[in-house]
């Protein structure tokens, strides 16, 4: 129970900081498709989607709704504006594990265990609330669409490379697929392999 609960408000607050930031930084850079589609707000229930919120309590990552976005506008401004859009997300994640990190790392919230009770212990639901965001940031960062790295590599790939990427493009929720679910159920998960170092060396460098 206590960690369903962790989850949902973790859920809650990661998400909509989330698309929120994407929505705040499109509009910082003139394109105001997300405030008009009601996104530039941190009102939950205007980011949260329900299946990709049941994935989160679930398997412990998820997704919430896309904010939309003028490419065409967000370009006209900056080449690398699309970019930035689209790292805002996992940066928000970034800067709410960082922050929530802060009391287990000067010793401000002492340990205690979970077992045996309905609520989560402020040492617990600190630490579900960092590892939740770091996996969240580095999931999306994946350069696979519909995840935000997509766009980033698309940004950092020579323009020589550029039309072979938009041929793969639309297979991307297809390969995503393939590898979130399908492949761990044959045995490998290159989720895992890929995200847990990565998460334990920064729960490493922000809790100490």
């Amino acid at each position: 129970m206590a960690t369903i609960l962790s989850r949902i408000v973790t859920l809650v607050i990661a998400f909509t900081v989330h698309e929120f930031s994407h929505a705040f930084v499109a509009n910082a850079y003139g394109d105001d498709t997300p405030r008009l589609h009601g996104r530039l707000t941190l009102n939950p229930l205007a980011h949260l989607d329900v299946m990709g919120s049941m994935l989160l309590l679930v398997a412990g990552f998820g997704w919430a709704k896309p904010v939309p976005i003028n490419p065409y506008v967000l370009k006209s401004r900056s080449r690398s504006s699309v970019m930035w859009v689209s790292l805002a997300g996992p940066i928000s994640n970034l800067l709410l594990a960082f922050v929530a990190a802060l009391p287990l790392r000067f010793r401000l919230v002492p340990y205690s265990p979970v077992q045996n009770i309905l609520f989560p212990t402020p040492f617990y639901f600190l630490l579900e609330f960092i590892v939740i965001n770091l996996s969240l940031a580095i999931f999306n960062v994946i350069p696979v669409s519909p995840l935000d790295g997509e766009k980033v590599l698309e940004y950092l790939l020579p323009s020589s490379a550029l039309p072979s990427f938009e041929r793969l493009r639309p297979y991307g929720p297809m390969i995503l697929l393939v590898v979130v679910f399908a492949l761990p159920y044959l045995g490998l998960d290159l989720i895992s392999l890929i995200m847990t170092p990565i998460i334990r060396g920064l729960l490493q460098l922000f809790v100490g």
